[in-house]
Protein backbone atom coordinates (compact mmCIF):
# COMPACT_ATOMS: atom_id res chain seq x y z
CA UNK A 1 0.00 0.00 0.00
CA UNK A 2 2.84 1.95 1.01
CA UNK A 3 4.60 1.67 -2.03
CA UNK A 4 1.81 1.84 -4.24
CA UNK A 5 0.83 5.80 -2.44
CA UNK A 6 4.89 6.48 -3.03
CA UNK A 7 4.14 6.05 -6.89
CA UNK A 8 1.17 8.08 -7.35
CA UNK A 9 2.36 11.22 -5.36
CA UNK A 10 5.40 10.47 -7.08
CA UNK A 11 3.32 10.64 -10.82
CA UNK A 12 1.41 13.62 -9.06
CA UNK A 13 4.25 15.84 -8.83
CA UNK A 14 5.96 14.96 -12.33
CA UNK A 15 2.08 16.34 -13.43
CA UNK A 16 2.76 19.32 -11.61
CA UNK A 17 5.62 20.22 -12.49
CA UNK A 18 5.15 19.32 -16.41
CA UNK A 19 2.29 22.26 -15.92
CA UNK A 20 3.75 24.64 -13.84
CA UNK A 21 7.43 24.84 -14.28
CA UNK A 22 9.57 26.81 -11.81
CA UNK A 23 10.24 30.50 -12.95
CA UNK A 24 13.71 30.76 -14.71
CA UNK A 25 14.89 33.55 -12.78
CA UNK A 26 13.72 31.67 -9.36
CA UNK A 27 17.74 30.50 -9.85
CA UNK A 28 19.06 33.70 -11.02
CA UNK A 29 22.48 35.07 -8.46
CA UNK A 30 24.27 37.99 -9.64
CA UNK A 31 27.75 39.33 -8.62
CA UNK A 32 28.09 43.21 -9.42
CA UNK A 33 31.83 43.50 -9.05
CA UNK A 34 32.75 47.61 -7.71
CA UNK A 35 35.88 48.53 -6.32
CA UNK A 36 36.63 49.91 -3.03
CA UNK A 37 34.67 51.34 0.09
CA UNK A 38 35.78 54.45 -0.48
CA UNK A 39 34.74 55.38 -3.81
CA UNK A 40 31.54 55.32 -5.65
CA UNK A 41 31.88 52.14 -7.34
CA UNK A 42 30.76 50.57 -4.06
CA UNK A 43 27.98 51.58 -3.02
CA UNK A 44 26.55 52.61 -6.52
CA UNK A 45 26.76 48.79 -7.03
CA UNK A 46 25.08 47.75 -3.71
CA UNK A 47 22.07 50.11 -5.31
CA UNK A 48 21.51 48.18 -8.16
CA UNK A 49 22.04 44.83 -6.85
CA UNK A 50 19.32 46.17 -4.67
CA UNK A 51 17.20 47.48 -7.04
CA UNK A 52 17.89 43.74 -8.99
CA UNK A 53 17.16 41.94 -6.28
CA UNK A 54 14.07 43.91 -5.67
CA UNK A 55 12.67 43.74 -9.51
CA UNK A 56 13.40 40.33 -11.08
CA UNK A 57 11.20 37.70 -9.31
CA UNK A 58 13.68 35.16 -7.17
CA UNK A 59 16.80 36.88 -8.65
CA UNK A 60 19.56 37.78 -5.78
CA UNK A 61 22.22 40.44 -6.38
CA UNK A 62 25.24 41.37 -4.05
CA UNK A 63 28.12 44.05 -4.37
CA UNK A 64 31.73 43.06 -4.45
CA UNK A 65 34.29 44.75 -3.05
CA UNK A 66 36.99 44.50 -5.45
CA UNK A 67 40.50 46.55 -6.31
CA UNK A 68 38.47 48.29 -9.45
CA UNK A 69 38.31 48.17 -12.81
CA UNK A 70 41.21 46.13 -14.08
CA UNK A 71 39.54 43.11 -11.34
CA UNK A 72 36.53 43.86 -12.82
CA UNK A 73 36.90 43.63 -15.97
CA UNK A 74 38.77 40.45 -15.98
CA UNK A 75 36.32 39.06 -13.22
CA UNK A 76 33.35 39.60 -15.71
CA UNK A 77 35.33 38.44 -18.57
CA UNK A 78 36.13 35.01 -17.65
CA UNK A 79 32.52 34.51 -16.20
CA UNK A 80 33.21 34.31 -12.75
CA UNK A 81 31.21 36.96 -12.47
CA UNK A 82 27.63 38.43 -14.37
CA UNK A 83 27.76 42.19 -13.83
CA UNK A 84 30.70 45.20 -12.92
CA UNK A 85 31.02 48.87 -12.90
CA UNK A 86 34.12 50.00 -15.00
CA UNK A 87 36.10 52.57 -16.26
CA UNK A 88 36.04 53.14 -20.38
CA UNK A 89 40.30 53.89 -20.38
CA UNK A 90 40.81 50.36 -18.99
CA UNK A 91 37.66 48.50 -21.06
CA UNK A 92 38.82 49.28 -24.42
CA UNK A 93 42.25 47.69 -22.86
CA UNK A 94 39.94 44.97 -22.31
CA UNK A 95 38.29 44.32 -25.11
CA UNK A 96 41.54 44.87 -27.33
CA UNK A 97 43.85 42.61 -25.30
CA UNK A 98 46.39 45.56 -24.28
CA UNK A 99 47.67 46.79 -21.10
CA UNK A 100 47.05 44.64 -18.09
CA UNK A 101 44.73 42.18 -20.53
CA UNK A 102 46.62 39.65 -21.98
CA UNK A 103 43.96 38.88 -25.00
CA UNK A 104 40.75 40.04 -25.73
CA UNK A 105 37.81 39.92 -23.30
CA UNK A 106 34.39 39.31 -23.98
CA UNK A 107 32.78 42.68 -22.55
CA UNK A 108 29.66 44.15 -23.13
CA UNK A 109 28.10 47.22 -22.19
CA UNK A 110 24.58 46.95 -20.62
CA UNK A 111 24.67 51.20 -20.11
CA UNK A 112 26.64 54.64 -19.62
CA UNK A 113 26.66 55.84 -15.98
CA UNK A 114 28.48 58.74 -15.25
CA UNK A 115 32.20 60.53 -15.86
CA UNK A 116 35.01 59.54 -13.57
CA UNK A 117 36.72 62.88 -12.65
CA UNK A 118 40.13 62.09 -11.75
CA UNK A 119 41.05 64.18 -8.75
CA UNK A 120 44.90 64.63 -7.47
CA UNK A 121 44.79 65.13 -3.66
CA UNK A 122 46.87 66.78 -1.72
CA UNK A 123 47.11 68.76 1.30
CA UNK A 124 48.19 72.73 1.83
CA UNK A 125 50.92 71.76 4.03
CA UNK A 126 52.99 69.90 1.59
CA UNK A 127 53.63 72.77 -0.65
CA UNK A 128 52.41 70.77 -4.11
CA UNK A 129 50.88 72.86 -6.28
CA UNK A 130 51.16 71.25 -9.84
CA UNK A 131 51.81 68.17 -11.46
CA UNK A 132 55.30 69.19 -11.69
CA UNK A 133 55.45 69.91 -7.81
CA UNK A 134 55.01 66.07 -7.64
CA UNK A 135 58.47 65.49 -8.46
CA UNK A 136 60.57 63.59 -6.04
CA UNK A 137 57.36 63.05 -3.73
CA UNK A 138 55.47 60.04 -2.57
CA UNK A 139 51.95 59.17 -3.74
CA UNK A 140 49.82 56.80 -4.36
CA UNK A 141 48.38 55.70 -8.26
CA UNK A 142 45.94 53.15 -6.67
CA UNK A 143 45.41 49.77 -6.52
CA UNK A 144 46.92 47.14 -8.73
CA UNK A 145 43.42 45.68 -10.00
CA UNK A 146 41.93 49.33 -10.79
CA UNK A 147 42.01 51.98 -13.16
CA UNK A 148 42.82 54.47 -11.22
CA UNK A 149 46.65 53.02 -11.90
CA UNK A 150 46.09 53.14 -15.56
CA UNK A 151 44.82 56.88 -15.70
CA UNK A 152 47.15 58.03 -12.79
CA UNK A 153 49.99 56.99 -14.68
CA UNK A 154 48.96 58.45 -18.16
CA UNK A 155 48.39 61.89 -16.63
CA UNK A 156 52.29 61.58 -15.39
CA UNK A 157 53.73 60.59 -18.32
CA UNK A 158 51.37 62.98 -19.90
CA UNK A 159 52.99 65.49 -17.54
CA UNK A 160 56.67 64.86 -17.95
CA UNK A 161 57.05 62.55 -15.27
CA UNK A 162 59.12 58.94 -15.04
CA UNK A 163 56.36 56.99 -12.63
CA UNK A 164 59.69 55.11 -12.30
CA UNK A 165 62.18 57.58 -11.82
CA UNK A 166 60.78 60.87 -10.66
CA UNK A 167 58.26 59.75 -7.85
CA UNK A 168 57.84 57.61 -5.10
CA UNK A 169 55.14 55.17 -5.96
CA UNK A 170 52.84 53.78 -3.56
CA UNK A 171 49.51 51.61 -4.42
CA UNK A 172 46.49 52.15 -2.37
CA UNK A 173 42.48 51.82 -2.50
CA UNK A 174 40.73 55.53 -2.25
CA UNK A 175 40.44 55.37 1.24
CA UNK A 176 43.85 53.68 2.45
CA UNK A 177 44.95 56.73 0.56
CA UNK A 178 43.34 58.97 2.52
CA UNK A 179 44.66 57.70 5.80
CA UNK A 180 47.97 57.39 4.42
CA UNK A 181 48.01 61.19 3.25
CA UNK A 182 46.59 62.35 6.68
CA UNK A 183 49.00 59.98 8.36
CA UNK A 184 51.83 62.14 6.48
CA UNK A 185 53.20 58.47 5.07
CA UNK A 186 52.42 59.99 1.43
CA UNK A 187 52.27 63.63 -0.24
CA UNK A 188 49.48 62.77 -2.80
CA UNK A 189 47.14 60.77 -3.80
CA UNK A 190 45.00 60.05 -7.24
CA UNK A 191 41.18 58.62 -7.41
CA UNK A 192 38.69 58.96 -10.43
CA UNK A 193 35.33 59.06 -9.05
CA UNK A 194 32.29 60.34 -8.94
CA UNK A 195 31.71 63.79 -6.85
CA UNK A 196 31.79 64.02 -3.66
CA UNK A 197 34.21 61.18 -3.35
CA UNK A 198 33.47 59.39 0.87
CA UNK A 199 37.38 58.79 0.89
CA UNK A 200 38.29 62.30 0.19
CA UNK A 201 35.20 64.10 2.18
CA UNK A 202 37.43 62.14 5.05
CA UNK A 203 40.34 63.85 4.48
CA UNK A 204 38.98 67.52 4.11
CA UNK A 205 36.40 67.22 6.95
CA UNK A 206 39.52 66.06 9.37
CA UNK A 207 40.49 69.01 12.07
CA UNK A 208 43.58 70.74 11.50
CA UNK A 209 43.84 69.77 7.66
CA UNK A 210 43.23 71.81 4.78
CA UNK A 211 42.70 69.90 1.57
CA UNK A 212 44.03 70.62 -1.96
CA UNK A 213 43.45 69.44 -5.24
CA UNK A 214 46.10 69.84 -7.97
CA UNK A 215 44.78 70.80 -11.83
CA UNK A 216 46.06 68.69 -14.29
CA UNK A 217 43.42 69.04 -17.54
CA UNK A 218 46.60 70.15 -19.63
CA UNK A 219 47.69 66.28 -19.44
CA UNK A 220 44.06 65.88 -21.60
CA UNK A 221 45.41 66.48 -25.29
CA UNK A 222 48.69 65.03 -24.93
CA UNK A 223 46.71 61.59 -23.75
CA UNK A 224 43.94 62.00 -26.21
CA UNK A 225 46.86 62.35 -28.54
CA UNK A 226 47.92 58.72 -27.92
CA UNK A 227 44.64 56.92 -26.44
CA UNK A 228 42.08 58.23 -28.31
CA UNK A 229 39.54 60.87 -28.13
CA UNK A 230 38.19 59.55 -24.19
CA UNK A 231 39.26 62.11 -22.04
CA UNK A 232 37.69 65.28 -21.41
CA UNK A 233 38.51 68.80 -19.37
CA UNK A 234 36.18 68.82 -15.61
CA UNK A 235 35.75 71.72 -13.43
CA UNK A 236 35.15 70.27 -9.89
CA UNK A 237 33.24 72.80 -8.28
CA UNK A 238 34.68 74.32 -4.93
CA UNK A 239 31.59 73.24 -2.78
CA UNK A 240 32.16 69.96 -3.20
CA UNK A 241 34.93 69.65 -0.47
CA UNK A 242 35.03 71.81 2.74
CA UNK A 243 38.49 74.00 2.31
CA UNK A 244 38.91 74.40 -1.17
CA UNK A 245 39.92 77.91 -2.32
CA UNK A 246 38.82 77.41 -5.86
CA UNK A 247 37.23 74.75 -8.41
CA UNK A 248 39.96 72.26 -9.86
CA UNK A 249 40.29 71.68 -13.22
CA UNK A 250 40.76 67.91 -13.76
CA UNK A 251 40.68 65.27 -16.29
CA UNK A 252 37.20 62.91 -16.83
CA UNK A 253 36.49 59.66 -18.44
CA UNK A 254 33.29 57.88 -18.55
CA UNK A 255 32.13 54.70 -16.29
CA UNK A 256 29.58 52.06 -17.76
CA UNK A 257 28.01 48.97 -16.32
CA UNK A 258 29.24 45.86 -18.22
CA UNK A 259 28.42 42.60 -18.87
CA UNK A 260 29.75 39.27 -20.66
CA UNK A 261 28.82 38.95 -23.74
CA UNK A 262 27.20 35.75 -23.05
CA UNK A 263 24.65 36.61 -20.99
CA UNK A 264 21.12 35.77 -22.32
CA UNK A 265 19.44 39.00 -24.15
CA UNK A 266 16.45 38.79 -22.25
CA UNK A 267 18.29 38.81 -18.76
CA UNK A 268 20.77 41.69 -20.51
CA UNK A 269 16.72 43.64 -21.11
CA UNK A 270 15.81 43.07 -17.75
CA UNK A 271 18.74 44.83 -16.17
CA UNK A 272 19.67 47.64 -18.43
CA UNK A 273 15.52 48.35 -17.84
CA UNK A 274 15.76 48.34 -14.28
CA UNK A 275 18.87 50.74 -14.26
CA UNK A 276 16.81 53.33 -16.13
CA UNK A 277 13.08 52.70 -15.00
CA UNK A 278 14.54 52.66 -11.01
CA UNK A 279 16.55 55.92 -11.63
CA UNK A 280 15.05 57.68 -8.59
CA UNK A 281 15.97 54.13 -5.69
CA UNK A 282 20.14 55.07 -7.51
CA UNK A 283 19.95 58.53 -7.21
CA UNK A 284 18.91 57.88 -3.53
CA UNK A 285 21.75 55.77 -2.71
CA UNK A 286 24.82 58.61 -4.93
CA UNK A 287 24.12 61.83 -6.49
CA UNK A 288 26.06 60.51 -9.27
CA UNK A 289 23.17 58.47 -10.53
CA UNK A 290 21.53 61.70 -11.37
CA UNK A 291 24.32 61.60 -14.57
CA UNK A 292 22.87 58.47 -15.81
CA UNK A 293 21.05 59.94 -18.85
CA UNK A 294 19.44 58.48 -22.34
CA UNK A 295 21.76 61.08 -24.23
CA UNK A 296 25.02 59.52 -22.72
CA UNK A 297 24.16 55.91 -24.45
CA UNK A 298 26.17 56.94 -27.14
CA UNK A 299 28.94 54.18 -28.52
CA UNK A 300 31.74 56.83 -28.28
CA UNK A 301 31.26 56.51 -24.76
CA UNK A 302 30.68 52.87 -24.06
CA UNK A 303 34.25 51.80 -24.70
CA UNK A 304 32.50 47.89 -25.51
CA UNK A 305 30.09 47.16 -27.74
CA UNK A 306 26.30 47.56 -26.68
CA UNK A 307 24.60 44.01 -25.36
CA UNK A 308 22.06 43.50 -27.73
CA UNK A 309 19.88 42.82 -24.98
CA UNK A 310 20.53 47.00 -23.98
CA UNK A 311 19.79 47.50 -27.38
CA UNK A 312 16.37 46.27 -27.75
CA UNK A 313 15.64 48.22 -24.57
CA UNK A 314 16.53 51.43 -25.68
CA UNK A 315 15.18 50.98 -29.64
CA UNK A 316 11.87 50.58 -27.00
CA UNK A 317 12.69 54.22 -25.94
CA UNK A 318 13.27 55.37 -28.97
CA UNK A 319 17.38 56.47 -28.09
CA UNK A 320 19.09 56.59 -30.84
CA UNK A 321 23.01 54.89 -30.10
CA UNK A 322 25.24 56.83 -32.70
Amino acid sequence: MFGRSSTAVSMIAAVFALCFPQNASAQQQFSISTGGTGGVYYPLGGGIANVISKAIPGASATAEVTGGSVDNLNIVGSGKGELALAQVDAVIEAVKGQGKFKSPLPIRTLAVLYPNVQQVVTLESTGIKTLADLKGKRISTGSPGSATEVLALRIIEAAGLDKDVDVKRERLGAAESGNALKDGKIDAFFFPSGLPTSAITDVANTPGIKIKLIDHDSTVEAMNKKFGTIYTSYEIPMSIYKGMDKPSKAVSVWNIFIANASMKDETAYQITKLIFEKHADLVAVHREATNIKPESQKTGYAGAPFHPGALKYFAERGWKVD
